[in-house]
């Protein structure tokens, strides 16, 4: 099971960084993504990793101010987030998925792992 944590209480133009451990000895042959869900909204793409960490994805929101990695001797990926916004509020939840074109990388039904989300609220 994948566990995510680093959520927290921010103000705007404030940072966190999230993480995800995945257990197991094939973390490296995941992409690993990154999916967020606001209260009354629908789950949302934020960040994607390939296997290696070369190709990296993000949606258009959060260019610029977010950054995935992965370390995949720890078996973990992070998301650090920067210059946070009131509407970066939501749950966030960390994903893994084996194979998919990457056009479907922000696709949250192509993912077939997922971790209990971790909260982060922004405050104006």
């Amino acid at each position: 099971q994948l566990q995510a944590s680093g959520g927290g209480l921010v103000q705007a133009g404030g940072s966190l960084r999230l993480s995800c451990v995945a257990p197991g000895r094939t973390f490296s042959s995941y992409y690993m993504g990154w999916f967020r869900q606001a209260p009354g909204k629908e789950r949302e793409f934020v960040a994607a990793i390939g296997w290696s960490g070369g190709s990296t994805y993000y949606a258009d929101s959060v260019k610029g101010r977010f950054t995935i990695s992965r370390d995949n001797a720890k078996n973990t990926v992070y998301l650090q987030m920067n210059s946070l916004k009131p509407e970066d509020t939501a749950d966030y939840y960390c994903a893994a998925r084996r194979l998919g074109s990457p056009s479907t990388v922000p696709s949250p039904s192509t993912y077939a792992y997922w971790g209990q989300g971790t909260q982060v609220t922004v405050s104006s």
